[in-house]
């Protein structure tokens, strides 16, 4: 039995005006981030989505032949798009036809294709996004694939197995994805990737071409260029190599989310070593001084794995003196579980269920400390936010430190007049371990 777990296959065909394009976007946007593969032939595909135009009687034509032709070659098929409003009309010459749903609303697509095309199994190890976090994005974030596999081999891991190696997308064609996305509506891009630093070592940083403008392949350079769209940016999965020195200017300029996703997985020797991940800690902790001097406004994130194959004491306390010289913002903790394929099963000295989670109440209680009191010193000052929703207390938001669905959330109590989307400057008046309460700052 291999340990590869099968990919899901999606094929998409997109008719009409641009659009109905953004519409299509999206909706590979969330596709690609739920893990699916986007295919061009029907017969790879497990599910065949046709975004249809209904905009003329010739466009109704084209619609309904190019609904027919993808039930003859596939025989699994949603409908979206402009004639999916018109229901009757498509299920009269396609009864086979597994869902349709009318124009911009890629949420039940997508709830249509997971229903008969389950999306992979969520695995907290190497998923890009929380399990939670595809609550069907509201309209104004998404997430932004900028490569797919990665060139690391860490023990735990099996993403390379899975998805090879790094891949890079064309930087033209991430830029015009990014463009769309704000064109409808998006004002917050999470740039995700299993690497996000690496991007463009596959091709060497080959140059591509943007709006008739050569554009190196580089991390750097997209940031660059994506700050250019006048919108909040924010980057994950960043691993810490030198030139992730380059972006911190940038975050000290505004052009993108002063917030670095840090991976470290810990900070024993030992430990990393047997993880096969990079770290020397004295120099992340110096790095970490160093961005906070040029970017005092700075949110850290990290992850860190607790209870891995030899995991002694003395390597846990090394971890948790890390947490407290360090002072991150924001941490995830996981408890070391072996997953079919990866190496560190293999490992000597597996750590004792019970142990594991000991270890992790207690690196969660020091991070909660740190964490409260980091969000305490926020008390007083004035921020911006992005609003992410009402409910029936006000408004509830987000800073520029908070990442949808893992971070904390701002809580507007009593404000009603803000909409999803709206990005607004509060006053924070208090704070508990993961969250801030502020009211609007009117200027």
């Amino acid at each position: 039995m291999s340990n590869k777990q099968r990919v899901p296959t999606i094929g998409f065909l997109s008719l009409g005006c641009p659009k109905n394009l953004v519409d299509s976007e999206r909706i590979l946007t969330e596709l690609r981030t739920d893990g699916y593969q986007i295919v061009d032939s029907y017969h790879d595909a497990d599910l065949v989505i046709v975004n249809t135009c209904g905009f003329i009687d010739s466009a109704v034509q084209e619609s309904l032949e190019a609904i027919g032709e993808a039930l003859n070659e596939n025989g699994k098929v949603i409908v979206t798009g402009c004639l999916g409003a018109k229901e009757d009309q498509i299920r009269e010459v396609h009864p086979k036809v597994l869902a349709i749903t009318g124009p911009h609303s890629y949420e039940q697509v997508l709830a249509h294709v997971h229903h008969y095309v389950p999306k992979p199994q969520h695995n907290p190890f190497f998923s890009l996004v929380p399990q939670q976090g595809i609550k069907l994005t509201p309209r104004h974030y998404a997430y932004l694939k900028i490569s797919e596999g990665c060139n690391h081999r860490c023990t735990f891991c099996i993403i390379p197995s899975m998805r090879g190696d790094l891949d890079s997308r064309p930087i033209g064609e991430v830029l015009s994805e990014a463009k769309r996305l704000v064109a409808a509506g998006v004002k917050e891009l999470l740039i995700i990737s299993q690497d996000t630093s690496a991007y463009g070592v596959d091709t060497k940083h080959r140059v591509g071409f943007w709006d008739g403008q050569p554009v190196k392949t580089s991390m750097v350079s997209l940031c660059e260029q994506l700050a250019a769209l006048g919108i909040w940016i924010r980057l994950h999965y960043v691993y810490p190599y030198p030139h992730v020195d380059d972006v911190i200017p940038l975050m000290a300029q505004g052009k993108i989310l002063p917030y670095l996703d840090i991976p470290l997985q810990h900070a024993s020797p030992t430990v990393l070593k047997r993880m096969k991940r990079p770290g020397a800690v004295e120099k992340t902790l110096e790095r970490i001084r160093r961005w906070r001097e040029i970017c005092p406004t700075l949110t850290l994130r990290s992850t860190f794995i607790v209870g891995f194959p030899g995991e002694t004491e003395a390597d846990f306390q090394l971890l948790l003196d890390f947490l407290q010289q360090a002072q991150l913002d924001r941490v995830g903790c996981f408890k070391y579980s072996p997953i079919d394929g990866a190496q560190a099963n293999a490992l000597p000295d597996q750590v004792p269920e019970e142990i594991k989670e000991a270890r992790y109440h207690r690196f969660m209680q020091v991070q909660q400390q740190i964490s409260q009191q980091r969000l305490q010193q926020k008390v007083g000052s004035k921020i911006w936010i992005i609003i992410d929703e009402l409910d029936d207390q006000g408004a509830v938001g987000r800073s520029m430190a908070d990442a949808p669905e893992i971070d904390g959330v701002v809580y507007l109590n009593g404000e009603f007049n803000v909409k999803p989307g709206d990005i607004v400057q509060v006053y924070v008046e208090h704070a508990d371990e993961y969250d801030l309460w502020a009211t609007r700052h009117i200027h």
